[in-house]
C-alpha cells in the first residue's frame, strides 16, 4: 500500500547532531555497518549546531528526511500499546516486534520530508525534567523541527500471516490510526508529530 502522511503538528528530529555520539551509540544500534555509514554521512558535520541538539537526516541535496525504520519503529510503538487495548486487531499478534521486523517492509530507504512552500526547518527548545536520587534535575532539550503541513509518502509491503486471526494489512491501518493520535518523532507525549494519513492506492 502507498501511504501519504500530512503532519498536523510540527515534527521533531531524532538524530544526534554530534557525529561522534551518533556513530558510537545511536547508529551502532542499526542492523548493519551499512546503516551506520549511511546515517553518519546523512547527518554531516555541518549539522553540528550543538552537541545536545537532535536533527533530521539529510539527503544529497541537504533536505530533511526520515529513515524507513522510523516508520517501523512507530508501528512497534503502536502495536505494543494497542496489544493492551481490548478488541484491537493488534491484540491478536504475538511476538509483534519480530513480525514487524521480518514481514513488514517500508520503502524508500530515505523518505523526503516535503515542507510547505516557503517554510524552513525550525527548532524547538523545551525543558526535560527527571527525578533522581539527588532530587529533580532539569535540562534543556533542543531539536530541529519541520512545520505542520509537511508531507511524506512511502510504500508498505506486508506478507500476511499464516495461522493467525490477525491480518497484517488491517493491523497496519490500525497502527496508522493510533500513530495519528500519538504522533511520530520526539516529544510525542506533548502531541508533536501528529498526522493525518491517506492510502493512495
Amino acid at each position: 500500500m502507498k501511504i501519504r502522511l500530512t503532519f498536523t503538528e510540527e515534527l521533531l528530529g531524532t538524530a544526534s547532531a554530534d557525529p561522534e555520539i551518533h556513530s558510537e551509540f545511536i547508529a551502532s544500534k542499526g542492523p548493519d555497518a551499512k546503516t551506520l555509514k549511511e546515517e553518519v554521512e546523512a547527518i554531516g558535520e555541518d549539522a553540528v549546531v550543538e552537541k545536545s541538539m537532535t536533527v533530521f537526516a539529510r539527503d544529497a541535496d541537504g533536505d530533511p528526511t526520515l529513515w524507513d525504520y522510523q516508520i517501523k519503529g512507530m508501528f512497534k510503538d503502536a502495536c505494543g500499546m494497542l496489544a493492551r487495548a481490548k478488541g484491537t486487531k493488534s491484540s491478536a499478534l504475538t511476538a509483534y516486534k519480530k513480525i514487524i521486523d521480518g514481514l513488514v517492509f517500508v520503502t524508500p530507504r530515505q523518505i523526503p520530508l516535503v515542507m510547505p512552500k516557503g517554510s524552513k526547518v525550525g527548532n524547538c527548545q523545551r525543558p526535560l525534567r527527571a527525578q533522581t536520587a539527588q532530587g529533580e534535575r532539569i535540562a534543556l532539550a533542543h531539536s530541529e523541527t519541520v512545520p505542520a503541513g509537511t508531507v511524506i509518502e512511502f510504500e508498505i509491503t506486508a506478507m500476511e500471516l499464516g495461522k493467525s486471526k490477525a491480518k497484517l494489512s488491517e493491523c497496519i491501518e490500525e497502527w496508522l490510526n493510533y500513530g495519528a493520535l500519538r504522533g511520530l518523532g520526539q516529544w510525542r507525549n506533548s502531541g508533536k508529530g501528529r498526522f493525518g494519513w491517506k492510502k493512495l492506492d
